[in-house]
């Protein structure tokens, strides 16, 4: 068994569609990025990559090619899983947390699991998601951006 550790942060912006956990949250601000900058399937994907001692996401899909402009993060993911299977590793859990103030994320937590259980081809009780607030301090708790942090573990089958 291996473990990995992802992270990812963003800023908020006007003029961006809020994405997190592959699904589009309604809120006046987006994630200010080149792919549609989804910290939570950002934090995931380094954390597979991680375990499975890969280089990280910026460097498979980097920020300077056109290719990954505007492209869905589960597309990422799921490229990603494809990579682990060609290692010859499956995944055996996923834990997560996403740091925001605002705005409120436990009503899509269900339907983030099944996007990503979907993108990974898990089941979706493999993949925990929290919602935090860093109670107002630093810049996750003024609003200025979303962080997300992932833990994953694979093995080799």
């Amino acid at each position: 068994m291996r473990v990995g550790i992802g992270f990812d942060v963003h800023r908020l912006v006007h003029g961006r569609e809020l994405w997190l956990g592959g699904i589009k949250i309604p809120y006046h601000l987006g994630l200010e990025g080149h792919s549609d900058a989804d910290v939570l399937l950002h934090a995931i994907a380094d954390s597979l990559l991680g375990a499975a001692s890969m280089e990280d996401l910026g460097r498979l899909f980097p920020d300077n090619d056109e290719t990954y402009r505007g492209i869905s993060s589960l597309i990422l993911l799921s490229r990603v899983m494809d990579r682990i299977r060609a290692r010859g590793y499956s995944i055996v859990n996923i834990d997560s947390v996403v740091i925001a103030e605002r705005p409120k994320l436990a009503p899509y937590i269900d339907d983030m699991k099944r996007e990503i259980s979907g993108a990974l081809q898990i089941a979706p009780d493999r993949v925990g998601i929290k919602a935090k607030t860093s109670e107002g301090l630093g810049p996750t708790g003024i609003g200025e951006g979303i962080a997300a942090y992932a833990v994953s573990a694979i093995e080799f089958i």
